[in-house]
């Protein structure tokens, strides 16, 4: 039986308590970002008390000694708002119509005197005002003709309409899927709102059977954007979840996803896949080989053909380090590192002010930029050997140094944005119109809602009215060919009436 060394013990001892505190910590951190994700502020900016933190105890990261360390340009400063005179009463547009209503005085004569007074102006004010909806039925009669001579008849013909034979018009058909993929309203409210509004009780599945016939007659459009956007040299991509009824008994939603992949500044693709796995991006994108901006998952690497370019999101990487500073505020290094990376969308931010070109802004970028860069990585380095690696921070290291390649080519390529906040932003309406109805309600109508968010959302980007382009299109789609279907994308749309 070996003899009891104590000096072993208690190393021993001093190591498990050690490795305690060590799991403590970690464990508080996991506590207090679930609090902070569900009571917390959503913001992405840091606080006052914090800048004054890294004033206070980290001089050296301020922005005018860590340029002069460096030798480097000022970067541009963040243009200070400047505080104007109220307007006033802001201006109608001009473009609505405008109907006079002229309000007489009461009384002709002059309540001094008793002379009868004349006209000598107006005073004018303008105010909003609003028709309220007005629900009527349509009643179309088709003449028919026959010739007395061989008894041959004739009728004149109907023109094309969204749902042949249906009861609601087009104007109807249309307002329904504004109403649920702009305004995110379920088909059961609008139903109450129809019975309510109009006397007409119409039953969910008929609404529900509109909205699938504009998602059908729009997928041969969708095919014809996604080809064009695959002609593209730059994409961004990222997904979200979306539940579907699978009716398989089990009682239970099936996880699906929707996939996005749009040009900024142009249109959006949505593609429905019932998994999240690699399979999605890699049948969407094919052999393409431009350039695909994503986040750090996976499932977007070893995709395309072998020239593809994958490059990274400088918000995804920050946005881990702001979760580092809500869990612990005091952390300077944490602070630290967002204001670095602040420092490169500054560079851009001013780029926007100035009107610059995109090979103007990536010579800015060059200029400013490079040296930031090279200074996060630096700094990450450090903090790799000295942070927790399941802690916050640790975890910010880790993401930001295993997608240091793909970040680090933002600044190779004129054309790419720093983050993927364009295609995160066209996601924002699915997510709010998912709490409101809910599910998709079965794997084949899937692709059907994928072809209306992908024309709506693509007509947001264009600044286009969603309404005005389905009212345009939609009629008669079923009968066109496939060559004039590619001249109905809402961007060709938009640019054969401009």
């Amino acid at each position: 039986m070996a003899a009891f060394d104590p000096q072993a013990h208690i190393a021993m001892l001093e190591r498990e308590l050690q490795w305690a505190h060590l799991k403590i910590q970690v464990l508080e951190e996991r506590l207090r970002q679930r609090r902070i994700q569900v009571l917390g502020p959503q913001s992405e900016t840091l606080s006052d008390l914090q800048l004054e933190l890294l004033a206070e105890e980290e001089p050296s990261a301020t922005r005018e000694e860590v340029e002069a360390e460096a030798g480097r340009e000022p970067v541009p400063q963040k243009p200070v708002r400047e505080r104007r005179p109220h307007p006033g009463r802001r201006a109608l547009p001009e473009n609505l119509p405008r109907i006079e209503q002229v309000v007489r005085c009461a009384e002709p004569n002059c309540k001094k005197c008793g002379a009868e007074t004349s006209l000598i102006g107006y005073d004018e004010s303008e105010v909003l005002d609003v028709e309220p909806a007005r629900y009527f039925v349509r009643v179309t009669r088709r003449e028919k003709r026959a010739c007395g001579k061989c008894a041959c008849m004739a009728m004149a013909e109907l023109a094309p309409r969204i749902v042949e034979k249906g009861l609601a018009s087009d104007a109807v058909v249309i307002q329904t899927v504004i109403g649920k993929y702009c305004d995110h309203l379920p088909l059961y409210r609008q139903q109450a709102m129809l019975e309510r509004e109009a006397g007409v009780e119409i039953s969910r599945a008929t609404l529900d059977g509109w909205v699938m016939r504009v998602g059908e007659l729009l997928q041969p459009v969708v095919a014809v954007m996604r080809q064009d956007l695959l002609r593209a040299a730059y994409l961004q991509a990222d997904k979200t979840t979306v539940p579907v009824q699978m009716h398989d008994n089990r009682g239970a939603d099936h996880q699906a996803y929707l996939w996005q992949y749009g040009q900024p500044g142009g249109e959006t693709v949505f593609e429905f896949q019932l998994g999240r796995g690699r399979e999605g991006p890699r049948q969407f994108l094919g052999q393409w080989e431009g350039i695909l901006q994503t986040d750090g998952y996976s499932a977007y690497d070893n995709v395309g053909g072998p020239k593809l370019v994958h490059v990274g999101c400088w918000a995804h990487a920050r946005r881990k380090f702001v979760d580092a500073v809500k869990v612990n505020p005091k952390d300077a290094e944490a602070v630290q590192m967002v204001m670095r990376m602040d420092a490169l969308f500054l560079v851009d931010r001013h780029a926007r002010g100035e009107r610059l070109s995109v090979e103007e802004r990536l010579a800015l970028r060059r200029e400013h930029a490079d040296s930031w860069a090279a200074e996060i990585h630096d700094q990450c380095g450090a903090l790799r050997k000295t942070a927790l690696p399941k802690s916050a921070l640790g975890q910010a290291v880790t993401y930001t140094l295993n997608m240091w390649p793909k970040l680090r080519r933002c600044f190779d390529y004129a054309e790419v944005e720093l983050s993927n906040n364009l295609a995160e932003n066209s996601m924002r309406p699915v997510a709010l119109g998912r709490k409101n109805w809910l599910h998709v309600g079965s794997a084949q109508s899937g692709p059907k809602v994928a072809a209306i968010l992908s024309v709506v959302e693509s007509c947001r980007r264009l600044g286009l009215s969603a309404k005005d382009y389905l009212q345009a299109v939609l009629p008669g789609m079923a009968r066109r060919n496939v060559s004039h279907v590619a001249h109905l994308t809402p961007a060709r749309w938009a640019a054969s009436r401009n």
